[in-house]
Protein backbone atom coordinates (compact mmCIF):
# COMPACT_ATOMS: atom_id res chain seq x y z
CA UNK A 1 0.00 0.00 0.00
CA UNK A 2 1.12 3.74 -0.90
CA UNK A 3 1.97 6.25 1.15
CA UNK A 4 -0.95 8.15 -0.54
CA UNK A 5 -3.63 5.38 -0.17
CA UNK A 6 -2.33 5.58 3.59
CA UNK A 7 -3.39 8.93 4.03
CA UNK A 8 -6.38 9.05 2.26
CA UNK A 9 -7.42 5.91 4.53
CA UNK A 10 -6.61 8.06 7.80
CA UNK A 11 -8.44 10.96 6.71
CA UNK A 12 -11.28 8.72 5.95
CA UNK A 13 -10.97 6.87 9.14
CA UNK A 14 -10.27 10.91 11.14
CA UNK A 15 -13.95 11.62 9.53
CA UNK A 16 -15.84 8.55 10.76
CA UNK A 17 -14.28 9.03 14.42
CA UNK A 18 -15.69 12.74 14.16
CA UNK A 19 -18.73 11.99 12.83
CA UNK A 20 -19.39 8.79 15.73
CA UNK A 21 -18.28 11.61 18.33
CA UNK A 22 -20.75 13.66 16.98
CA UNK A 23 -23.83 11.23 17.44
CA UNK A 24 -22.61 10.05 20.82
CA UNK A 25 -22.46 13.34 22.26
CA UNK A 26 -26.13 14.11 20.37
CA UNK A 27 -27.63 10.88 21.83
CA UNK A 28 -25.91 11.54 25.36
CA UNK A 29 -27.32 15.15 25.29
CA UNK A 30 -30.73 13.81 24.52
CA UNK A 31 -30.48 11.08 27.31
CA UNK A 32 -29.23 13.20 29.89
CA UNK A 33 -31.89 15.45 29.21
CA UNK A 34 -34.52 12.71 29.77
CA UNK A 35 -33.22 12.03 33.39
CA UNK A 36 -35.46 12.74 35.92
CA UNK A 37 -38.22 12.87 33.87
CA UNK A 38 -40.24 16.14 33.98
CA UNK A 39 -43.31 14.72 34.62
CA UNK A 40 -45.23 11.94 36.12
CA UNK A 41 -43.27 8.74 36.64
CA UNK A 42 -45.51 5.96 37.37
CA UNK A 43 -42.70 2.87 38.02
CA UNK A 44 -41.19 5.52 40.89
CA UNK A 45 -44.36 5.99 42.72
CA UNK A 46 -45.27 2.06 42.49
CA UNK A 47 -42.43 1.71 44.06
CA UNK A 48 -42.50 4.10 46.70
CA UNK A 49 -45.71 3.31 47.46
CA UNK A 50 -45.01 -0.44 47.73
CA UNK A 51 -42.27 0.12 50.24
CA UNK A 52 -44.43 2.52 52.26
CA UNK A 53 -47.55 0.11 52.35
CA UNK A 54 -44.49 -2.63 53.16
CA UNK A 55 -43.47 -0.44 56.18
CA UNK A 56 -46.93 0.53 57.46
CA UNK A 57 -47.97 -3.23 57.24
CA UNK A 58 -44.76 -3.93 59.24
CA UNK A 59 -45.83 -0.92 61.92
CA UNK A 60 -49.26 -2.14 61.92
CA UNK A 61 -48.53 -5.67 62.57
CA UNK A 62 -46.14 -5.00 64.74
CA UNK A 63 -48.84 -2.40 67.09
CA UNK A 64 -50.92 -5.33 67.09
CA UNK A 65 -48.98 -7.60 68.64
CA UNK A 66 -47.89 -5.48 71.44
CA UNK A 67 -51.67 -4.62 71.66
CA UNK A 68 -53.33 -7.98 71.77
CA UNK A 69 -50.22 -9.01 74.28
CA UNK A 70 -51.54 -6.11 76.37
CA UNK A 71 -54.77 -7.16 76.75
CA UNK A 72 -53.99 -11.03 77.29
CA UNK A 73 -54.74 -12.51 73.77
CA UNK A 74 -52.34 -14.16 70.99
CA UNK A 75 -49.59 -11.82 69.77
CA UNK A 76 -50.96 -12.93 66.08
CA UNK A 77 -54.37 -12.58 66.61
CA UNK A 78 -54.87 -10.21 63.74
CA UNK A 79 -53.03 -12.77 61.63
CA UNK A 80 -55.00 -15.97 62.54
CA UNK A 81 -58.63 -13.31 62.04
CA UNK A 82 -56.58 -12.34 58.56
CA UNK A 83 -55.91 -16.09 57.36
CA UNK A 84 -59.83 -16.65 58.11
CA UNK A 85 -60.05 -15.33 54.67
CA UNK A 86 -58.27 -17.89 52.72
CA UNK A 87 -58.73 -20.73 55.07
CA UNK A 88 -61.84 -20.16 56.78
CA UNK A 89 -63.00 -20.73 60.99
CA UNK A 90 -59.69 -23.17 61.10
CA UNK A 91 -57.15 -21.12 61.44
CA UNK A 92 -58.89 -19.27 64.43
CA UNK A 93 -57.60 -22.62 66.22
CA UNK A 94 -54.12 -21.89 65.09
CA UNK A 95 -51.24 -21.05 67.99
CA UNK A 96 -47.61 -21.74 68.15
CA UNK A 97 -47.71 -25.20 68.26
CA UNK A 98 -50.56 -25.98 65.90
CA UNK A 99 -50.42 -23.85 62.47
CA UNK A 100 -46.93 -21.53 63.30
CA UNK A 101 -45.49 -21.99 59.45
CA UNK A 102 -49.32 -21.09 58.22
CA UNK A 103 -48.94 -17.95 61.32
CA UNK A 104 -45.52 -17.00 59.48
CA UNK A 105 -47.04 -17.44 56.04
CA UNK A 106 -49.81 -15.35 56.69
CA UNK A 107 -47.52 -12.69 58.16
CA UNK A 108 -45.84 -12.53 55.06
CA UNK A 109 -49.19 -12.37 52.61
CA UNK A 110 -50.10 -9.34 55.39
CA UNK A 111 -47.11 -7.49 54.94
CA UNK A 112 -47.47 -8.04 50.78
CA UNK A 113 -51.03 -7.22 50.81
CA UNK A 114 -49.76 -4.28 52.62
CA UNK A 115 -46.89 -3.67 49.27
CA UNK A 116 -50.04 -4.04 46.79
CA UNK A 117 -52.37 -1.49 48.67
CA UNK A 118 -49.95 0.64 49.03
CA UNK A 119 -48.98 1.32 45.58
CA UNK A 120 -52.64 2.98 44.99
CA UNK A 121 -52.89 4.70 48.43
CA UNK A 122 -49.21 6.63 47.65
CA UNK A 123 -50.47 7.82 43.92
CA UNK A 124 -53.73 8.92 45.59
CA UNK A 125 -51.41 10.94 47.78
CA UNK A 126 -49.26 12.01 45.01
CA UNK A 127 -52.31 13.45 43.28
CA UNK A 128 -54.30 14.84 46.56
CA UNK A 129 -51.05 16.48 48.24
CA UNK A 130 -48.73 17.69 45.48
CA UNK A 131 -45.42 17.44 46.44
CA UNK A 132 -44.56 20.11 48.83
CA UNK A 133 -47.54 19.63 51.26
CA UNK A 134 -47.22 19.73 54.70
CA UNK A 135 -46.85 17.06 57.17
CA UNK A 136 -50.12 17.41 58.65
CA UNK A 137 -51.58 17.66 55.52
CA UNK A 138 -50.37 13.94 54.45
CA UNK A 139 -51.17 12.74 57.76
CA UNK A 140 -54.93 13.55 57.60
CA UNK A 141 -55.03 12.44 53.95
CA UNK A 142 -53.20 9.04 54.67
CA UNK A 143 -55.47 8.76 57.54
CA UNK A 144 -58.40 9.29 55.53
CA UNK A 145 -56.98 6.80 52.61
CA UNK A 146 -56.83 4.18 55.12
CA UNK A 147 -60.40 4.53 56.83
CA UNK A 148 -61.92 4.62 53.41
CA UNK A 149 -59.42 1.89 52.14
CA UNK A 150 -60.74 -0.15 55.09
CA UNK A 151 -64.58 0.69 54.59
CA UNK A 152 -64.96 -0.72 50.91
CA UNK A 153 -62.37 -3.98 51.74
CA UNK A 154 -64.49 -4.96 54.70
CA UNK A 155 -67.96 -3.88 54.29
CA UNK A 156 -67.59 -3.12 50.32
CA UNK A 157 -66.29 -6.87 49.79
CA UNK A 158 -64.92 -9.08 52.29
CA UNK A 159 -68.51 -8.93 53.82
CA UNK A 160 -70.11 -10.72 51.44
CA UNK A 161 -67.51 -12.70 49.76
CA UNK A 162 -66.22 -14.32 52.59
CA UNK A 163 -69.19 -15.66 53.66
CA UNK A 164 -70.28 -16.29 50.04
CA UNK A 165 -66.49 -18.45 49.52
CA UNK A 166 -65.96 -19.67 53.19
CA UNK A 167 -69.55 -19.80 54.59
CA UNK A 168 -68.71 -17.60 57.76
CA UNK A 169 -67.89 -13.47 58.79
CA UNK A 170 -64.85 -13.69 60.57
CA UNK A 171 -63.22 -10.69 59.70
CA UNK A 172 -66.14 -8.44 60.16
CA UNK A 173 -67.42 -9.66 62.99
CA UNK A 174 -66.72 -7.05 66.17
CA UNK A 175 -66.61 -10.08 68.32
CA UNK A 176 -64.04 -11.60 66.97
CA UNK A 177 -62.10 -8.28 65.46
CA UNK A 178 -63.09 -5.12 67.21
CA UNK A 179 -64.24 -2.50 64.68
CA UNK A 180 -61.83 0.16 66.64
CA UNK A 181 -58.81 -2.79 65.82
CA UNK A 182 -59.79 -3.53 61.87
CA UNK A 183 -60.13 0.49 61.23
CA UNK A 184 -56.56 1.03 63.13
CA UNK A 185 -54.47 -1.48 61.23
CA UNK A 186 -55.47 0.86 58.12
CA UNK A 187 -54.20 4.32 59.28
Amino acid sequence: MDIDAKRQELNELRRRVQQLEAELAKAEDASSREWPPKGFYASYYAMVGGVMGSIGAIVSLLANIIGATAVGKSPLELIRVYLTFPLGARALEFDSQNGSVALAMGACLYIGTGMLIGIPIYLAMSYLCGKDSALPKRLVVGAVLGLATWAVAFYGILSWLQPMLFGGNWVTDSAILPVWVAAGTHV
